[in-house]
This record gives C-alpha cells, structure tokens and sequence, in this order.
C-alpha cells in the first residue's frame, strides 16, 4: 500500500500530546508538541531518506522551557554520520535517524529491512532527544511477529513492547507511547 500524504499519532501514558507528518517520499516533514513529565516541548523535523529507506540527513528544531536548538545530521555514507558538520564516530553503523519525539521513525528500519515473519534484526539508530537534541547511538531490535507485528526491544531503556503496523509501514499502535489517529 502507498504511503498516505500525511499521518498523524496521539501520544500517551509516556507523554500527552500529538504529533503530525507530511510526507512526500523521499521526504518527511512534521512535528510534535507534548508535555513530558511536566515539561512542555516542540519538535519540528525534516528527514530525506534514499530509496532503501536509510537516512541521508535530517535536521531538527525544538522549543522547550530550556530554549531553542537546532541539529542537522548526515549521513557520510557507508554508516558515518556527521552532526552540525562535523564526525559522529559514536554513531558508525547506523542507517536509521531516531527522534524520541516521534512514532514516524519507527517505520524506517521496518521498511528497509522487510523481514519475514520469524525473522529479527539489530536497528541500531542515531537518537535524537527531544529537550536537548543530544544524538547518542541507541540499541534497537525488531523481531516480526505476524504481518503486521513486531516485537521492538531497546535494552538502554529497558522497554519492549509489540509494535502494530499499518498496510502502509507506518505505526498503528506503540504501546504506551503512541496510537495512529485515523481519519476518515
């Protein structure tokens, strides 16, 4: 099924909020506004990725109490990235940009790696935080579990949970994050 022109996710439990995307593939461009353990943040983003659904750069604006910032990444090829220009070697061998503020992301690594059911892979991905916008290399795994869902697993923060997709390859339902609105 083709990507729709935009998709749209409703936080919750961890955060209250919402977040929105318009999408014209390669590129995807949204943002979110959410209040976390009280404290209040925008993040708006930009993301180009090339035809096997790798990251080739993004930047990222966030407004929170604690002010103003602005990130590009890029990736240098062959799983270097660059932050704001410059060498990122933490994050050597990740294909995939990771933005804590949004349930978008998560649809990369499941597109690019099409994995039969049964089938699992490590997704280790450049995460941006949504406060500072720090960029630290965070541990991913997804395991395919029947059509539409896969076991996601991110041992730093010691969650797992199974993600439901849409036909689309975009998140339907992230436990205790996000759940997709529909539209009619």
């Amino acid at each position: 099924m083709p990507l729709p022109s935009f998709a749209a996710w409703r936080h919750q439990e961890a955060s209250t909020g919402f977040e929105v995307v318009f999408i014209d593939p390669p590129r995807f461009e949204g943002a979110t506004a959410a209040v976390e353990a009280g404290e209040p943040f925008a993040v708006r983003y930009a993301i180009e990725l090339d035809d096997a659904w790798r990251t080739r750069r993004a930047r990222v604006w966030s407004r929170s109490r604690g002010g103003e910032r602005e990130i590009a990444i890029e990736a240098a090829g062959h799983g270097e990235w660059r932050i704001d220009g410059r060498p990122a070697p933490h994050l050597s061998g990740c294909l995939d940009v990771d933005l804590e503020a949004s349930s978008l992301t998560n649809a990369f690594p499941v597109k690019r790696m099409r994995l039969a059911i049964g089938e699992a892979a490590e997704a280790p991905a450049a995460y941006v935080r949504a406060l500072d916008l720090a960029v630290e290399r965070l541990e991913q795994r997804y395991e395919r579990i029947a059509g539409d869902r896969y076991a996601y697993a991110s041992p730093a923060f010691g969650f797992a949970c199974e993600l439901v997709y849409g036909d689309d390859g975009l998140v339907l339902d992230y436990p205790g994050i996000a759940t997709r609105h529909r539209f009619p």
